[in-house]
């Protein structure tokens, strides 16, 4: 009976590490196809290559990804995920709306500017050959495009101000920073956040 409860401990414990295991190796996989696709393109970016960047066997990444759409569907939820929680904590002791905006600027800035290529996948230029994958990038986004609304909604803006047009001038403003941001000009991510809101703030 002891050595029953022994073996079924160290099962447990081996399903444990393996799955530990595999949960390093997906991340590993991800993180190479977002520097990968974000610097050469999804057409140019094979499986192979993203292999050989994670440091897999080719044949290995399909374990754990059934294509390389599946990837990138990956790797896009994945940059979303990062940046909804990095702002969901940035606001959550925040009542006043202003206040929220600001800080969700933040950290979407900080977040979008300083933790690499996953989080630049919040708003990346879809290739032609991406353009069935539309629909679930596009409800990805909307998991975070949803709790910006929110916000916005709530601010005091004048009554001739279209909000969703305020929505997407604002986010695009924020997603567009990727392309012309130099981490050795010597402007702060965050600051960057509180002046755009400085500037549609009446």
């Amino acid at each position: 009976m002891t050595g029953k409860k022994k073996s079924s401990r160290g099962a447990a414990s081996s399903a444990l590490s393996e799955e530990d295991s595999s949960g390093t190796r997906r991340r590993q996989i991800l993180q190479a196809a977002a520097k990968l696709f974000s610097s050469k393109g999804f057409d140019a970016t094979t499986v192979r290559d993203i292999a050989a960047e994670a440091g897999i066997l080719g044949g290995s990444i399909y374990y754990y990804f059934s294509s390389k759409d599946d990837i990138f569907l990956a790797v896009h939820s994945a940059g979303i995920d990062m940046i909804t929680h990095a702002v969901l904590d940035a606001i959550r002791d925040i009542t006043d709306p202003w206040q929220q905006l600001e800080a969700m600027a933040v950290a979407h800035c900080n977040t979008l500017l300083s933790w690499g290529e996953m989080a630049v996948f919040v708003a990346p230029s879809y290739s032609e050959s991406l353009k069935h994958l539309r629909p679930e990038l596009v409800r990805q986004r909307d998991r975070y495009e949803k709790l910006i609304a929110g916000i916005i909604e709530r601010l005091d803006l004048p009554e001739h101000i279209d909000r969703t047009l305020f929505r997407l001038h604002f986010l695009g403003a924020l997603n567009w920073m990727p392309t012309w941001y130099r981490h050795d000009a010597g402007k702060d991510p965050a600051e960057l956040g509180r002046q755009l809101v400085a500037m549609l703030r009446r």
